[in-house]
């Protein structure tokens, strides 16, 4: 049963009414609305749907306009009370009614209200009723009904059920109304100033308690384990904590506040204050989560070498994020009152606009899907991308990082990089070695065919040489020297490596050269001089 209330209070602190009254509702007598004839008809006091009607109905409540709550109630003779400036029975009614609630009555979450002008047909009641709520305890609670009626205007309007009226008479006594009348109590935005006082103590305490515990938890979990600084579990419950506390404050003040005989006013303004702090909350533990699967995932994808799946990885984590973003903002907004679906529609109507004001950030973003689908670079990889050669540090969805020799860092927009010619020179599985050796004229050519042997003999004693490429011949005569070519390939991957190896085969080249009294020819000029005496 516990678990029970708890995902109901997780649910309903997303769903909570919020008022929004328009200008029009705050006037007592009603007007006759103008209109074309072709034009549909608009209820100030927006009627129209059941979460409307539940929105204008707590507004008025909260302003202690008791003659346009009478609105709301389902009785013709209403209005014309309200225009001759008395207060009607319907208004002494809406009294109770705030009363009621107060004394603890429930209402449905705002977003659970139908915002259909047909209402909710599938909840077994007759077409024309909407329940937004009850009154007394689960066991023994009495519905609060919303009645569709058609007014002379041919308007079809939601208002307080007869029987729901008769509810509220019995529900409140008399001498409680004489009570709440006789209470000379200050009143702060629609309600007692010590029932604010007693919420907002909740939610302090609430929020002490539940920071003082996740402490205790921190300090408990570091004395069990050695290295918690490293260990995974830890980090997660370090991570978690702090927003998972707050969201536990907010529910803990669903619950305590839900049995408390509070007035509905500060109760639901509270209330959807609190729904905004859980939305962000929860946004805050999931952006949270994500970058932790993606740390422990990335990680991975390093230690196995899969570089390409660690960027795909961060490219995920980065989209995600910013998803959740306007999640939760969208949800923020709903929260507190705002039509979101209205917005969402003028998106659409406005996405041709946006993709032509920002098409260079959609040549991008295609671009590092591009990136990431044919992989020409990955992070960490060492190329040359245009004119720019580095490292690859990170593929944003906007741009590509590469660091260069001179540790500069050079942002290349992916829309410009998926066109530009790349050179990867980490995917090299061999290093080649392509020299000349220039030796001095003077040398014989017995002598150059020896070197030539004691040379290839070199090359293929040699275990990284891969020997089906390796060769070395006489090539030219050059202008000054006579030039023998090498070519071959070193057996690395790695850089460093093949400057090694190539150290190596210099060295053993140059010493067999000093051992057959070969000379390493230089660029030399011949100058003849005419004595033009002699003639």
């Amino acid at each position: 049963m516990i678990i029970l209330r708890i995902i109901l209070a997780a649910f309903l602190i997303f769903t909570l009414p919020v008022y929004s009254p328009t200008a029009e509702a705050q006037s007592l007598p009603i007007s006759e609305p103008t209109a074309d004839a072709d034009d549909p008809l608009e209820d100030p006091l927006g009627r129209e749907t059941p979460r409307s009607t539940v929105t204008g109905l707590l507004q008025a409540l909260a302003d202690g306009d008791y003659n346009r709550a009478a609105n709301y109630f389902a009785d013709p003779d209403v209005e014309v009370a309200v225009a001759k400036g008395t207060e009607s029975a319907q208004a002494a009614l809406a009294r109770k009614l705030q009363l009621a609630l107060d004394r603890g009555g429930t209402l449905k979450p705002f977003a659970a209200l139908s915002n259909d002008p047909a209402g909710t047909l599938n909840d077994g009641l007759p077409a024309n009723l909407e329940q937004i709520g009850s009154l007394g305890q689960e066991e023994e609670a009495t519905p609060i009904l919303l009645e569709q009626v058609t007014v002379e205007d041919g308007q079809n309007q939601w208002r307080i059920a007869s029987q729901t009226a008769q509810a509220i008479t019995e529900f409140v006594p008399p001498e409680a109304v004489a009570e709440a009348e006789e209470a000379d109590e200050v009143s702060v935005a629609g309600a007692p100033w010590s029932d604010w006082l007693l919420l907002i103590a909740i939610a302090i305490v609430a929020f002490v308690f539940f920071r003082v515990a996740s402490g205790l938890l921190l300090k408990l979990l570091r004395k069990f384990v050695t290295d918690y600084e490293a260990n995974p579990v830890y980090r997660f419950i370090h991570a978690a904590l702090p927003p998972l506390s707050l969201y536990l404050v907010v529910v803990t003040f669903y619950l305590v506040s839900s049995d408390l005989q509070v007035s509905i006013v500060a109760r639901q303004t509270l209330l959807r204050y609190a729904g905004i702090v859980a939305w962000i909350a929860l946004a805050w533990f999931a952006l949270r989560l994500i970058d932790a699967i993606a740390r422990v995932l990335t990680g991975r994808m390093h230690r196995a070498e899969r570089r390409q799946a660690a960027t795909i990885v961060t490219f995920i984590r980065r989209g995600a994020k910013i998803a959740l973003l306007v999640i939760a903002f969208i949800a923020v907004l709903d929260t507190i009152g705002l039509d979101v679906t209205t917005g969402i529609a003028a998106l659409g109507i406005g996405g041709l606009a946006l993709a032509l004001g920002a098409q260079k950030t959609i040549e991008n973003l295609v671009g590092s899907v591009t990136l990431i689908a044919d992989r020409p670079v990955q992070v960490g990889d060492f190329a040359k991308i245009g004119d720019v050669i580095g490292t690859v540090e990170d593929i944003g969805m906007r741009s590509t990082l590469v660091r260069t020799n001179n540790r500069t860092l050079v942002s290349i927009p992916n829309g410009n990089l998926a066109s530009e010619r790349i050179e990867n020179y980490a995917v090299r599985d061999r290093f080649l070695f392509h020299q000349t050796l220039g030796v001095t004229y003077d040398t014989t050519a017995d002598q150059i065919e020896r070197l030539l042997t004691e040379l290839r003999a070199i090359l293929h004693d040699d275990e990284n040489i891969i020997d089906e490429d390796a060769r070395v011949r006489f090539h030219a005569f050059g202008d000054s020297s006579l030039h023998i070519e090498f070519f071959l390939y070193f057996r690395t991957r790695s850089f460093p490596e093949s400057l090694e190896m190539q150290e190596v085969l210099l060295f053993s080249i140059m010493r067999k050269l000093d051992e057959l009294g070969i000379g390493i020819a230089f660029p030399t000029r011949t100058v003849m001089l005419r004595d033009e005496r002699a003639d």
